[in-house]
């Protein structure tokens, strides 16, 4: 094609250059109102005008035509976006007046862009003899075309039947050429084409009322099954001949149809999601985090409509204080992609505090990238923390004001026990010739003995329970913790008239144990055993070494455990029996404790027992190493020295006191008393005392302040300090040692005890220099 003179800059004639479309020589453009805008030297020697006389010209005027009802003219003036190529043929006139026939294509300007701004006219004169040969010419090169193309398509005549199927039809369909032409279209296979002419569009088509059809035949084809097929038909005028055709191309699209059925679905499943979910969520450009999306719930919360949300930065909307503010969270998330704050405070439009839980990332959206947040309202979360810690607090409060109370109880119940213990020792020490006077001394031991065991399990279970207790671990004899156990348990079970096998084993079997401890676990059981065994029963105490584990068994023909009790045995202030009479007695600690203690030894303890037959509670207890050698603290003599000590009794409580300086002075020593703290500092320094038996709840000074001061005084370096006080708890103990008191007894004191120590330090054969438990 010859193009000798460039057209104007503002028109784009880059299409020129398609092959399709330039069949003719002649090229002329005219604007929206078919005025010439630019042709070529061909344009100008087929209508013989030169460009500058033509151009502004109207197209009418530059081809004077003879017949043109849809010829060039005519298709000037129906220039529009759906009129993107056109054929056109017509008689013209030249400007000398010679008659020419002419046929060509007329091509919408730049239609792609919006309304169109003109029309490429391409035009090519031929004789009149020669236009049947020249269309039967391009009507050959058209079927070469249509039979190359690799997808199925059908040309339809005026009447809509078949004129020309190409294989990838037959193909396709499994049809034949005797089965497909001539046929009309809605007699094609089982009719399922003439959905393809719903309301007579293929007759608009061939009227040129619009280019081209577009729709979808969704149905069942024998060949291919139930398919979706995406059917175009377009109107074809071959270069000006009045057999105007339908082009119509099949594509199988069912494929892409699922896969944008499934793209629906995903898309409105995600949206109901995202309008329903009961977390705020808020869609972000994470280049300029500015908000374009937001669900109800996060509008809800904030108390913004949808469109006030949209276009604000988050601190715009109460999550950040400021811009400057917002800026390092802006820069973590555009750097790593992710940002999360476990709590997050934020005010809503009305100014109304809230804490949310806010997780950001970032993903890309057809090439932009997108940051979504997900906003959950923990303020009731918060608050409910908040008043958890509140109640935390109150409640560790609680706890230490129960520890409190349960030490001051303690040390008050141990008072009075102490002169009561002091005073039948002093009965017991005169030979009691009335057997009833002889009685009531066993029963008043007896019970003190069962009253000061309950007084300790009810102020060590709080304390072993919530683990406050250190244990004071020493290489120690299972047997020695049982004999302990049994002989302070033995006037219990004499009293039930039980029965009892005791075996203890050959061999000595070795512990890392809290020897008092074990022993409190110990008397739990043996006297559950004999509380809950009628008079007259069997009680066995056994031990034997198992493996690496010593197994201690506790066994009685008692009454047993209810199987719906089993289970609960080991919670605080669970019992057996509830009746009013209370006849087995307890506080329904005891089995707690036991676990605790045993737990705290690495230790398990198990339970069998059948109602009315009895139970067996098995402990097993890790043995200490073989090679380990044995390691005993300092101990008091077991020999009453006849050599007499000064001895100062100290104690606020008159009776206490008296009925220990009885006790001791029984045993042929001096014995001095005082009642308060600073008396008891002048009487050291004036008695100058061996030994110091020192109550620690003191007025003025306590006896911690007085064992101080006495361990000041060079003169009293020999003294030995021995406290005997209501206070048990092991920070007591720890203050005892740091006072510099050398043994430390829980009132009310076994009086052996003391006899022990006061004989130790008459012989002076060990210096006492350990707490006693």
């Amino acid at each position: 094609m010859n193009i000798d003179r460039q057209p104007p800059e503002a028109y784009d004639f880059g299409r020129l250059a398609d092959p399709d479309l330039i069949q003719f020589d002649s090229v002329i453009t005219v604007d929206v109102t078919g005025r010439v805008l630019w042709m070529n030297t061909k344009a100008e020697s087929l209508t013989e005008w030169s460009i500058a006389e033509a151009r502004g010209r109207t197209l009418q005027h530059v081809f004077s035509t003879e017949n043109d009802p849809e010829g060039l003219f005519e298709i000037s003036r129906k220039i529009s976006p759906e009129h993107n190529s056109r054929s056109v043929s017509g008689a013209i006139s030249t400007k000398s007046g010679l008659s020419k026939y002419v046929i060509g294509s007329a091509i919408d300007l730049n239609p792609p862009q919006g309304v169109a701004t003109g029309l490429l006219i391409f035009a090519e004169e031929i004789p009149r003899s020669d236009e049947n040969s020249f269309s039967a010419e391009k009507h050959s090169a058209a079927q070469s075309v249509i039979d190359s193309l690799p997808f199925p398509l059908l040309v339809l005549n005026p009447d809509l039947s078949i004129d020309a199927a190409n294989p990838e039809f037959y193909r396709t369909f499994g049809v034949t050429a005797a089965e497909t032409l001539g046929i009309k279209l809605d007699a094609l296979g089982n009719g399922q084409w003439a959905k393809i002419d719903v309301d007579g569009v293929l007759d608009g088509l061939l009227q040129g009322q619009q280019s081209s059809r577009c729709c979808l035949v969704e149905d069942f084809f024998p060949s291919l099954g139930k398919r979706a097929m995406q059917v175009s038909a377009t109107a074809l005028s071959l270069f000006g001949l009045t057999n105007n055709l339908i082009l119509v191309t099949i594509e199988d699209v069912s494929e892409r149809r699922s896969a944008e059925r499934a793209l629906r679905d995903s898309e409105l499943r995600y949206r109901r999601l995202f309008e329903t979910a009961k977390d705020g969520i808020l869609i972000l450009d994470a280049q300029t985090l500015v908000i374009v999306d937001a669900n109800r719930y996060i509008a809800d919360l904030l108390g913004y409509s949808h469109g006030a949300l949209v276009g604000k930065e988050l601190w715009e909307i109460g999550f950040f204080a400021d811009k400057e503010a917002s800026q390092a969270t802006y820069t973590h998330l555009q750097q790593y992609g992710y940002v999360r704050y476990d709590s997050l405070p934020l005010k809503t439009m009305a100014g109304k505090p809230a804490e949310v839980e806010f997780i950001s990332n970032v993903y890309s959206v057809a090439g932009q990238p997108i940051a979504q947040c997900n906003i959950r309202d923990i303020s009731d979360r918060v608050r409910m923390q908040d008043v958890l810690k509140q109640q935390a607090a109150a409640l560790t409060e609680l706890h230490h004001k129960k520890d409190e109370f349960l030490a001051m109880l303690s040390h008050e119940l141990r008072n009075p026990l102490a002169p009561i213990t002091n005073a039948v020792r002093l009965l017991r020490h005169h030979e009691i010739k009335d057997a009833t006077m002889d009685r009531a001394c066993v029963i008043i031991e007896r019970q003190l003995v069962q009253l000061t065991r309950l007084v300790d399990d009810l102020v060590e279970v709080s304390r072993i329970t919530t683990g406050r207790v250190r244990l004071r671990l020493e290489r120690v004899t299972i047997q020695e913790i049982l004999s302990r156990a049994f002989e302070t348990t033995q006037p219990l079970i004499e009293q039930r008239h039980h029965r009892v096998s005791v075996s203890l084993g050959e061999n000595l079997i070795w512990i890392n144990g809290d020897a008092s401890r074990l022993e409190q676990a110990m008397v739990n059981l043996l006297a559950n055993a004999a509380k809950y065994t009628d008079e007259g029963g069997t009680i066995a105490l056994s031990v034997e070494l198992e493996e690496t584990n010593c197994v201690v068994r506790v066994r009685d023909s008692g009454v047993g455990i209810a199987p719906e009790l089993l289970p609960h045995i080991y919670e605080l202030f669970t019992q057996a029996e509830r009746s009013l009479a209370r006849s087995r007695g307890g506080l329904g600690i005891g089995l707690a404790l036991v676990k605790r203690i045993v737990e705290m030894h690495d230790g398990i303890i198990d339970v069998h027992s059948v109602l009315n037959e009895g139970t067996e509670f098995v402990i097993r207890l890790p043995i200490a190493a073989s090679s380990a050698t044995q390691t005993l603290p300092v101990t008091e003599s077991s020999i009453e020295s006849t050599t007499a000590l000064r001895i100062l009794v100290v104690d606020d409580n008159v009776d206490t006191a008296e009925s220990m300086a009885m006790l001791v002075g029984m045993l042929g020593h001096v014995v001095r008393m005082e009642h308060d703290g600073n008396s008891a500092l002048r009487a050291a320094s004036e008695f100058r005392p061996d030994v110091v038996l020192l109550d620690i709840g003191l007025p003025g000074l306590n006896g911690y302040e007085v064992a101080s001061r006495i361990r000041e005084q060079p003169s009293l370096d020999h003294t030995v300090l021995v406290a005997i006080t209501g206070y048990g708890h092991e920070t007591d103990r720890q203050l005892g040692l740091k006072a510099g008191i050398d043994h430390y007894l829980v009132k009310p004191v076994d009086f052996d005890r003391v006899r022990r120590i006061l004989g130790t330090v008459a012989d002076r054969a060990v210096t006492p220099t350990h707490l006693e438990p």
